[in-house]
């Protein structure tokens, strides 16, 4: 008999299970390739370049972060004076935020809610949302995600994001060249892991996940169905840091996928306004 499809509600559960995990163990050890929590505490930027650039000067500015985790990118807007809230489905995950905050001192709210179905209170209330890093392969209903952006956003206000483009993520191996998962369509992929991406070494028990694959006319067409104008849209060969840990890093420190004599996107960046 063939395997069952998962539902949208089972892949919640699964991946929110997944996410509450990784909200315990991230950043608990020195070997953490991304959540140096002490080096954060004492004041590490988080952010990167290319998201800052987009949003432009914070400053004073209403600030939605979607699929925030632990916090730490929430409470780097906040350093730089956002008024910040993060939004995670991890019940863990929002625990930790809040507790890094006070640790911090910083400034920001948590809510505890599904991206795809955003609270009703959050509507109108921002100037900016924002979206970095392993964001749309967990949603299953990428229009109920950018309805919900759009619905929280001030008039005039701006939806920015950062991304996995979907040809990387279509992409197992890069010596040989192995690509293993669909371009686009938002077929539901079951996955079991045992790992994380923030430390590679380490064994975690194993858990089944489910993620959708979108391709880049899927998001952009999502968010333009929700009403807003989209007003940038980049592909970005080369990377501040690899998520994935298959990449090549240049001698300028930049990451890359090699294709023949060039590169495939590893990124894409999208700003669209209200």
């Amino acid at each position: 008999m063939p395997e069952t499809r998962p539902s949208a509600a089972d892949g919640l559960a699964l991946n929110r299970a997944l996410w509450d995990t990784r909200a315990r163990i991230h950043g608990s050890t020195s070997t953490d390739r991304f959540y140096d929590v002490e080096s954060f505490v004492a004041g590490r930027q988080t952010l990167y370049a290319l998201e800052r650039e987009l949003a432009g000067d914070v400053a004073g500015k209403d600030l939605l972060h979607l699929q925030c985790h632990f916090g730490m990118d929430t409470l780097n807007w906040a350093r730089l004076g956002a008024r910040a809230t993060g939004v995670d489905f991890s019940p863990e995950a929002i625990g930790r935020a809040r507790a890094l905050a006070a640790r911090t001192g910083l400034a920001a709210t948590f809510v505890e809610a599904d991206t795809q179905r955003l609270p009703a209170h959050l509507a109108g209330g921002f100037d900016l949302v924002v979206a970095t890093y392993g964001v749309l392969c967990w949603i299953a209903d990428v229009n109920a995600w950018a309805r919900g952006a759009a619905m929280a956003l001030k008039p005039g206000g701006s939806l920015v994001m950062v991304d996995m483009h979907p040809a990387f993520q279509m992409v197992a191996t890069v010596d040989p060249l192995v690509a293993d998962w669909p371009y686009g369509g938002g077929e539901p992929q079951r996955e079991t892991v045992t790992g994380t991406y923030a430390e590679p070494g380490m064994t975690v028990p194993a858990q089944d996940t489910v993620q959708y694959p979108h391709s880049l006319g899927d998001i952009v067409s999502a968010i333009a169905d929700a009403g807003l104008t989209v007003k940038h849209l980049g592909e970005h060969t080369a990377a501040e840091f690899d998520l994935r840990g298959i990449l090549s890093q240049g001698q300028d420190g930049l990451y890359r996928l090699p294709f023949g004599d060039t590169h495939l996107p590893v990124l894409y960046s999208l700003h669209a306004r209200n």
